[in-house]
């Protein structure tokens, strides 16, 4: 069987809309400097940003990338009317657009990179129209909806040639720096488990949806609603999907692993160099029941999650063991480390369990500790600095746009090539928990019982789970007709 990366890079096809010079679209004008004077930023040194997304993180993005003006916003693109009025009004002269598929066949030729920020089912069609197009992409957490769209936009990225940036920000932080220093000193030993939670979900889950229940709105004033379906299959409006719940419903989010999976399990996954996970298995805060008439409900996410992974060890013979908690869920801590004044974040933390010792440390790796103190307490490990990381993650977009004016090559912190895997990792867990779910229809039109908690084997390489097959359809969704 030819490896299913070889055929992502074969397969991957232009847009109808992309006209032939496209790639060469959209270059900079170049004036020097010495004709505009000093303390003026030459066209040349900006760099032609499009939108598509300018509410939520996309405002943060939006700011960021524009730096005060250091930077152009050229173009911007949301369903939601309600969303974009701040942007449509502080950059009157960029054009806007509902459907970003107009956008780029109008405006290809004045942009030189993206920022997507939409829910998630939507950040591949979106980033890889742009890839096609030659333009470098910023796209949001978690990268993609499912995890054959993680490993083509990887694919793309190479193919294309173009600069790339996840918005899991902390992959810039000191933090993840210093926790990746201290693992691969050594001081605690070899790794053989890690231990992930966070304090998601914080949107309804567990929940019947307004779909299910047979509940529809009229849709807002200003809301393309068959545009933010996009590539999801079609349903009534209702409130409970927009502008931010969406994330606990699987047609369009991925949970609570989606929101802050590449957040927390970026820092093990590069100081571990973990590859593709071996097998996954998990268990779910709600469980079926006849007594109590309990089930699960197909179209959103479970309240509470616990899942565990294994990765091959550099240690011949042996397996990193991890596991991530959420929805209240979390795992016993080491001799003298607590939740209160260890862990501040409530938005979670982690632990590295190695032959010598423990570390902990919060989100983004900030605040690592070595446990048992005592034995730590003169251990002091030098941190490398990487290029263009300022020591802070709130440098995220501006590094991303500094990395486009070089071209191709140019380091960012989660460039497709590292966030790509990265998102590959987090949704392997959401492909566990759904196979947990997952209820099959019988002839009698009924649905049987879930399966509930099993061990999927994993094949990486060609993404394919080898002992259930069911479990492939969450593998690659479906699209909607039309997209």
């Amino acid at each position: 069987m030819e490896n299913e990366t070889n055929v992502i890079e074969k397969n991957i096809r232009r847009r109808d809309f992309v006209k032939a010079g496209a790639l060469a679209a959209g270059s900079f004008m170049i004036v020097p400097r010495h004709v505009l004077g000093k303390g003026f930023i030459p066209p040349s040194d900006k760099l032609n940003i499009a939108v598509v997304g300018c509410g939520g993180k996309g405002d943060v993005n939006v700011r960021q990338a524009y730096n005060g003006g250091t930077d152009n916003i050229v173009a911007l693109c949301d369903v939601d009317d309600r969303q974009s009025e701040k942007y449509r009004k502080q950059f009157p002269n960029a054009p806007y657009y509902k459907d970003f598929r107009k956008m780029y066949e109008k405006e290809a030729k004045n942009f030189d990179a993206v920022l997507v920020t939409t829910p998630d089912h939507m950040h591949y069609p979106i980033a890889i129209a742009a890839m096609e197009l030659g333009k470098h992409v910023y796209c949001e957490k978690p990268l993609t909806k499912d995890i054959w769209e993680a490993r083509a936009l990887t694919a793309a990225a190479k193919k294309y040639k173009v600069v790339t940036q996840m918005g899991n920000q902390g992959s810039s932080s000191d933090g993840t720096r210093q926790t990746e220093a201290l693992v691969q000193s050594g001081a605690i030993g070899d790794v053989h488990t890690i231990h992930v939670w966070t304090d998601r979900p914080v949107w309804p889950q567990g929940v019947k949806s307004p779909k299910d229940k047979g509940e529809s709105q009229p849709i807002p004033p200003g809301v393309d609603w068959d545009l933010w379906l996009g590539t999801a299959p079609k349903r009534d409006y209702h409130e409970a999907y927009m502008p931010f719940r969406w994330r606990g419903y699987w047609d369009f989010g991925t949970g609570a692993l989606g929101d802050m999976g590449c957040h927390f399990i970026d820092v093990p996954f590069r100081a571990l160099k973990l590859g593709y996970p071996t097998s996954v298995e998990c268990s779910v805060g709600s469980v079926y029941s006849d007594f109590f008439q309990q089930a699960f409900f197909d179209d959103v996410g479970p309240t509470s999650a616990i899942i565990h992974l294994k990765f091959a060890s550099k240690t011949p013979g042996k397996e990193i063991s991890f596991s991530w908690y959420d929805g209240g869920m979390r795992p016993e801590l080491p001799e003298g480390c607590d939740y209160k004044t260890v862990f501040g974040s409530v938005d979670g933390g982690m632990l590295f369990i190695g032959t010598k010792g423990i570390i902990s440390a919060e989100m983004f790796g900030e605040k690592p500790r070595l446990w048992p103190e005592k034995k730590f307490e003169n251990v002091r490990i030098a941190t490398k600095p990487r290029e263009l990381v300022k020591g802070s993650w709130e440098g995220h977009q501006q590094q991303f746009v500094q990395a486009c004016k070089k071209g191709y090559g140019a380091y960012t912190s989660s460039s497709f090539d590292q966030s790509g895997p990265l998102t590959e990792i987090v949704l392997m867990g959401n492909l566990a928990v759904r196979s947990f779910m997952y209820r099959e229809a019988s002839g009698d039109g009924k649905k049987n019982i879930f399966p509930g908690r099993q061990k999927l084997i994993w094949d990486g390489a060609n993404m394919k789970i080898t002992n259930f097959e069911p479990a492939n359809q969450f593998v690659k969704r479906a699209y909607r007709t039309g997209w």
